[in-house]
């Protein structure tokens, strides 16, 4: 559990980036926006909540895995106007934590694994720990952050 920081302005548009004409309010919908997204990647969790306010994602409930836990931080942060994922989700099986990578201008998920792995025909490895977020190994992007597991 703990805070995770990501680069507010990129990742998936769900319509809750900086403005400053919205009012307190809409951060339920916001945090609306952002459950239902979490929603439809299928993910494994009982009892998911989010709250938002200020660019923070504080997310609560019970995952069966440390890999279900870290894919629900990546999906939130992963989110246009997700500044900081608070994690407070509890884990059944807990298992040591994976390395988040941010991407860089000119990274590949090849590059990335060379890297991480020494192999990059590793990559992968990278692209099924990022499902269902990632939907095509080449379609990664600057600033977009990965799960790295232990390969």
């Amino acid at each position: 559990m703990g805070l995770f920081d990501f680069v507010k302005d990129v990742g998936a548009k769900l319509g809750i980036g900086k403005n400053e004409e919205k009012e307190a309010a809409e951060e339920a919908a916001k945090a609306s926006a952002l459950s239902a997204m979490v929603r439809s990647f299928g993910f494994d969790v009982d009892d998911i909540k989010i709250s938002f306010d200020d660019g923070v994602a504080t997310v609560t409930g019970t995952v069966p895995s440390q890999a279900e836990k870290e894919k629900i931080i990546l999906a939130l942060g992963n989110t246009n106007g997700v500044a900081q994922v608070d994690d407070q989700m509890d884990v059944v099986t807990p298992a040591p934590d994976s390395t988040f990578y941010t991407v860089q201008s000119g990274d590949s998920l090849s590059k990335i694994a060379k890297a991480q792995y020494g192999d990059a025909m590793k990559y992968p490895l990278i692209f099924e720990a990022n499902k269902p977020m990632l939907t095509d190994p080449d379609l990664i992007y600057p600033g977009q952050v990965l799960r790295i597991p232990l390969g």
